[in-house]
């Protein structure tokens, strides 16, 4: 998320599976992250966030799809919201040409939705192409980190979901979801993040989870 971050990625001995770019905070200094990409070893996540979803510096569709078209190349994943989906169906489509595989996602910031409203959107990722769908709720109450466990659960089984807390449930909603089968679980490269419930690599390899969850 920040020149800061990457260049501790790169020092990284012991690195993630994957690496996500936040090409959204990273829009400044674009042509010193083209020059520096190839120091990253492991595959690469990228995504250019939307602003309603917390994306950074409140970029246009024109500016996010320019940003990911850049460095479409060099990513195993490309990260859309399903918001924008329709919007990117060409940039998907070009995605899966690539064999670049799709991320789509959904951030409710303020609340977990109920079940029936997040298999909706499961199936509406599904028909955009989604390889992933990942959903990131917010999780102060007990009774919103159930909800989220049970459509993680209770998901279709032809469709991989990547699943996730924010607010004061978070680290341990990451911790259980990890264990029902969240594909992919995220955590920020250094210790310091402004995403309220996400851990550190370090802390997530501490609490047990496993790097190697596809």
């Amino acid at each position: 998320m920040s020149r800061a971050d990457l260049d501790f990625a790169i020092r990284m001995r012991k690195p993630p599976d994957l690496f996500e770019l936040r090409l959204d905070h990273l829009v400044r200094i674009v042509n010193e992250l083209e020059n520096k990409l190839s120091k990253l070893h492991e595959p690469l996540i990228i995504t250019a966030r939307h602003p309603q979803e917390g994306g950074a510096n409140n970029l246009s569709l024109g500016q996010r799809r320019d940003l990911l078209s850049r460095f479409l190349s060099q990513a195993q994943y490309i990260d859309v919201e399903l918001r924008s989906a329709p919007a990117l169906r060409p940039l998907l489509k070009l995605a899966r040409e690539k064999n670049v595989r799709r991320i789509i996602s959904f951030h409710s910031l303020k609340s977990t939705p109920g079940s029936r409203a997040l298999r909706a959107k499961a199936r509406a990722a599904k028909a955009h192409g989604a390889d992933i769908f990942k959903i990131a709720t917010r999780t102060d109450t007990p009774a919103q980190l159930a909800r989220l466990i049970d459509f993680i659960m209770e998901k279709d089984a032809d469709l991989s979901v990547s699943a996730m807390g924010i607010g004061k449930l978070g680290v341990i909603s990451r911790i259980l979801l990890a264990c029902c089968g969240s594909a992919l679980v995220y955590g920020s490269v250094a210790a310091a993040t402004d995403i309220e419930g996400q851990m550190s690599l370090e802390q997530l390899r501490a609490s047990g989870i496993g790097t190697k969850q596809k």
